[in-house]
């Protein structure tokens, strides 16, 4: 019986916290903890780290296909607030890409870029983060 209690508590605790967490900090987590956005989007030092002063700033990747893959893009964009993406897409436009894998224009994004099926939440909870970023 304690076991279950304790159990509970646990339960209801993670819960909270869930329910506690702003849209930004939803967005930061899944950004940073989930999709790992920050390996492609953000540049690295020299020793290989990542670089948090351009967090997110947009990247030349260190990385390719083996073999030719059509459309491979060799840079990540700059996913903060006043980047161009932001611009030229509109936060919409960059929740309805999370939620549909398709832009604007209604073309998927180029290789290496993940196809996302997101929830309107979860994809709005990233925008919020991304906007918030300098």
């Amino acid at each position: 019986m304690v076991r279950l209690r304790i159990l509970l508590l646990c339960v209801t605790s993670v819960s909270s916290l869930a329910l506690a967490q702003t849209p930004v900090e939803r967005g930061k987590y899944l950004v940073e903890e989930v999709a790992k956005c920050q390996a492609c989007h953000t540049p690295k030092t020299a020793e290989g780290a990542l670089d948090k002063t351009k967090w997110l700033k947009g990247a030349t990747l260190d990385f390719a296909p083996m073999h030719e893959v059509e459309g491979w893009h060799k840079t990540a964009p700059d996913l903060t607030g006043p980047s161009n993406l932001f611009k030229r897409w509109q936060a919409q436009g960059l929740v309805n890409f999370l939620m549909t894998t398709k832009n604007p224009r209604g073309n998927k994004a180029d290789p290496p870029m993940p196809d996302y099926h997101l929830s309107k939440d979860d994809a709005e909870a990233i925008v919020a983060y991304l906007q918030s970023l300098p």
